[in-house]
């Protein structure tokens, strides 16, 4: 099966392309350092000529108010070219609970993405994942200085991008879903308490605070980032994958 990796030079496209590849199927990953620019079209065709799949796993370069725009322009381009060239299945990945924080601009732009793929002429498969273990610093960066790091008790259930990478190659080897498979890590934790956890892995002597009004992560309501009963549920633990 020859399967078309639109980003596939980054953190979860890399490896779905590996994945792909020792499963025996031709996976090819597309993206700017290959000539293929999604938002004007640029290397599209040719990305796609042959394809049986097409995964996208583009990203805004933006989290506020443009990321509409951007998955509003790269989706319509993607399926148009999909259907013309004659691609059988599209794959997308998104984000556990996206629908249900209406507060964030970026997460209202990953619903109008599936939104767009789902009402397309393509068959899909949409792959919604919970926060990656590779993004908790990140995280914790936004509402920190030398002496403290501010988080909300906001209860997640990451994982490892690898068992993300695993789970979107799975979907994308297989029959179009024409719906939602969700894949989370094995714990659930309150952000703070991960934040706590963190710190202390790498020896940093600053003191978690909760603080429920603090970072992106305060707008979303409830346990909505925890994956429901049917989830895919990978088993690479946070303390383990720290400890590597």
């Amino acid at each position: 099966m020859k399967i078309a990796v639109i980003g596939g030079t980054g953190l979860i496209g890399s490896q779905v392309v590996e994945i792909l590849n020792a499963s025996g199927h031709e996976a090819v990953p597309h993206s700017p350092s290959t000539g293929l620019d999604l938002l004007s079209g640029q290397g599209l065709p040719q990305a796609l000529e042959g394809a049986d799949v097409v995964v996208n796993l583009t990203n805004s370069p933006t989290f506020d108010d443009a990321s509409p725009a951007f998955f509003q322009k790269t989706m319509d381009t993607l399926l148009a070219a999909a259907e013309a060239a004659g691609v059988g299945h599209a794959v997308i990945l998104s984000i556990v609970g996206v629908d249900q924080v209406p507060d964030l601009a970026y997460y209202r732009a990953k619903v109008l993405q599936e939104d767009i793929l789902k009402a397309g002429p393509v068959p899909y498969s949409i792959v919604r994942a919970t926060q990656f273990f590779e993004f908790i610093d990140a995280v914790l960066s936004w509402t920190s200085d030398e002496n403290t790091v501010r988080l909300p008790a906001t209860p997640v259930q990451p994982i490892a991008a690898a068992d993300v990478a695993r789970a979107v190659a799975d979907v994308s080897a297989g029959a179009p879903l024409r719906g939602v498979r969700e894949v989370a890590g094995p714990e659930v934790f309150t952000l703070d308490e991960l934040g706590r956890i963190t710190l202390a892995a790498r020896g940093d002597q600053r003191a978690v605070v909760t603080d429920d009004g603090a970072g992106m992560f305060a707008a979303v309501p409830g346990d909505v980032l925890v994956a429901k009963d049917d989830a895919v549920v990978a088993g690479t633990t946070y303390r383990d994958w720290l400890a590597r």
